[in-house]
């Protein structure tokens, strides 16, 4: 990595590292190994950085929100420290760009990947942690993460999953668990769009399109909920 990238990097986390190796390796995918045999790769930065985040946002929830359940902190925690919302904080700050790939993950559009994105960022936290400390490490995940997480509502953070919330609504009146079927998958392997279409109740109640099958789970089944919902009737108390 020349000084000119590594000062780019740098000025978009706001830290300048006294070990740039770390930021080196935190940037360097295990493919690239193809290329420099030597070199370290991030994998371990990952396992690290995992449990920073972990902690770190945990930490940030309990101060803020005391007065929320065990159940909502565990729930917001896993949102945020998801696969999903750590890759768009990578794609966000461009991670993509620093990365050192190996020929076959460049061609494969490596650099746009989510699972690439999220990791580096998880690598980049761990990174930070090992050069200057938890207090860098966490301002600069407020600044990332959690800060853009916190624009929108953060009880939409901590709602229930849809899937569960489902699963109890039909179990409650009875009826047979819901069946998720797979009717469409398009584009390009790194960047996948699923279709899926969920059948309770004995019908088919919504088709919802997703970038994963867990994505396009959630969303089809928090339709089928409020379908069903819709249909029933609320019921009101007799009276004596």
């Amino acid at each position: 990595m020349g000084s000119s990238e590594r000062g780019e990097i740098e000025r978009i986390i706001g830290h300048t590292f006294s070990q740039p190796d770390l930021l080196e390796r935190a940037l360097t995918h295990r493919s690239y190994r193809a290329s420099d045999p030597s070199c370290f790769h991030n994998e371990q930065l990952e396992f690290l950085g995992d449990a920073v985040i972990g902690l770190l946002v945990g930490e940030f929830l309990v101060r803020e929100f005391p007065s929320w359940s065990e159940g909502a902190l565990s729930k917001t925690r896993a949102r945020l420290a998801s696969a999903r919302s750590l890759a768009e904080v990578g794609r966000r700050l461009n991670l993509g760009r620093f990365l050192r790939l190996g020929p076959g993950e460049e061609k494969t559009g490596g650099r746009e990947k989510p699972t690439l994105l999220a990791n580096t960022y998880e690598a980049l936290i761990a990174a930070l942690f090992l050069d200057a400390g938890l207090g860098v490490s966490a301002r600069f995940l407020r600044e990332s993460l959690i800060v853009p997480a916190f624009d929108r509502s953060p009880e939409s953070l901590a709602a229930s999953d849809y899937k569960s919330a489902l699963q109890e609504w039909l179990q409650a009146r009875g009826l047979s668990l819901a069946c998720y079927r797979i009717v469409a998958e398009t584009g390009p392997d790194h960047a996948k769009t699923f279709s899926i279409e969920i059948e309770a109740a004995g019908r088919v109640l919504a088709r919802c399109s997703g970038p994963s099958k867990k994505e396009a789970e959630q969303a089809v089944a928090a339709r089928a909920l409020e379908r069903l919902r819709e249909e029933t009737p609320t019921e009101t108390p007799t009276r004596a």
